[in-house]
């Protein structure tokens, strides 16, 4: 059986949770949320992104709004506890979710600056 996400361990901005509701609407009825995963790679030495999943696993956690659950292993959590979601629509027509408050993991990637803000290089 999955666990409960709370707020302390994920946020979601109100801008992040319109648009995720967005996206979810325009999906398959099979669809079941949106599943936060991280890989090895980026500035803290892990980087994160999201997909569409059919999949609750019992490992899961969830966390869920209104239209939508946002779906995150036991794994990946250990490295978001504490971490917001945000969608970001910048000025040059480009639009993004980024992840703020990042845990230092002591990863170096060049000249990217600070990965606890924005979720990694670009």
């Amino acid at each position: 059986m999955s666990a409960v996400i709370n707020e302390m361990e994920l946020t979601l901005t109100q801008p992040a949770q319109t648009k995720m509701g967005d996206l979810f609407r325009q999906v398959d009825d099979n669809i079941q949320g949106v599943r936060v995963f991280a890989t090895a790679g980026g500035c803290s030495g892990i980087s994160f992104g999201m997909t569409f999943t059919d999949v609750i696993n019992d490992d899961d956690g969830v966390l869920s709004f209104d239209g939508f659950k946002v779906i995150v292993d036991d794994g990946t959590l250990e490295y978001l506890r504490g971490v917001e979601i945000d969608f970001v629509d910048q000025d040059d027509g480009n639009a993004t979710f980024v992840f703020n408050n990042l845990p230092q993991m002591g990863g170096s990637c060049g000249s990217c600056g600070s990965s606890s803000s924005g979720g990694g290089c670009s």
